[in-house]
């Protein structure tokens, strides 16, 4: 018990673990043959005196720590058999443990980054649909009252159903449709948006990840384009794989900058988060179109 403690609890942190190899070493043979001796003292001049009848001789202290050969063959093999199996079982169960408060740790802070990432995700919305309310209240709108309204059912959705980390996706569509409605009161005829489903059941999808994208499409699609902008929205689930791709005109005259990537940043690090490497998120970009195309596996 001495010799698996001094090993599990002195040697190894005190010496091993601060790569001090050659001292170490000099340390443990040292400590398991004062062990060794200490172990024959203790049977010869405590256990036997207790079990035989006197007279007997008995090796003096003297002769049993001189006596090496008899310690390396019957007492030393037995205390590093015995720390052996001690240490072992004691590192096991540490390592264990350590795994299990990594996992934990791990999780947790999958939790606070995704809310975190939702935390950025809503205020980036509410920013923007504001704004657009803003400029119809200048010009008093007869759209404004509308466009309150629609924010109104947008904000209930947001607020009071995406606290889990999971929504359905009939409950996203409706989100968008909304969303989509919002927006095109700022534009005349010329914006074209579609839309279009090939649903066979509904599934769970992270809550906003969807409107970000479309957000995205309106913000640096249609909203800098000034000649004819279109945006095609398909949303299909079947087979075991939900598919959302969406694909938005560039105007030619558009200047990308850093700003416009936030929300495709912060989708990509909630998918990281919840789906690991279930899931692609392709983006296409050419002078005139942009498409994003996200397909998860279920």
């Amino acid at each position: 018990m001495i010799s698996s403690y001094f090993i599990a609890y002195f040697w190894i942190p005190k010496f091993v673990k601060t790569k001090k190899y050659i001292l170490s070493i000099l340390v443990f043979v040292i400590a398991i043959y004062l062990l060794g001796v200490l172990s024959r003292i203790l049977v010869v001049h405590v256990g036997e005196p207790l079990v035989r009848i006197p007279p007997f001789e008995q090796e003096s202290i003297r002769e049993i720590f001189t006596d090496y050969r008899w310690l390396l063959a019957k007492y030393i093999p037995n205390i590093l058999l015995n720390s052996l199996v001690f240490v072992a079982v004691k590192y096991y169960f540490e390592d264990e443990r350590e795994k299990s408060n990594k996992l934990a740790l791990a999780k947790e802070k999958s939790e606070i980054e995704l809310r975190t990432l939702k935390g950025q995700l809503n205020p980036h919305f509410l920013f923007n649909t504001l704004n657009n309310i803003y400029s119809l209240s200048i010009i008093n709108s007869p759209k404004t009252s509308t466009s309150i309204s629609k924010l109104s059912e947008i904000l209930d959705h947001v607020l009071y159903r995406c606290n889990g980390k999971y929504v359905l996706l009939s409950s996203e569509i409706e989100l968008l449709k909304n969303f989509i409605e919002l927006e095109k009161l700022r534009y005349d005829d010329r914006l074209k948006v579609t839309f279009t489903e090939d649903i066979e059941n509904d599934t769970e999808i992270p809550p906003l990840i969807l409107l970000s994208l479309v957000e995205n499409a309106f913000k640096h699609g249609a909203g800098e384009d000034s000649g004819s902008p279109q945006i095609n929205i398909h949303v299909s689930n079947k087979d075991a794989k939900f598919t959302f791709k969406i694909m938005n005109t560039v105007s030619k005259d558009y200047q990308p900058d850093n700003k416009g990537n936030i929300g495709l940043l912060n989708v990509r690090k909630q998918l990281d988060l919840i789906y690991n490497v279930n899931y692609t998120l392709n983006i296409v970009e050419t002078d005139n179109k942009f498409e994003v195309t996200l397909i998860v596996k279920q």
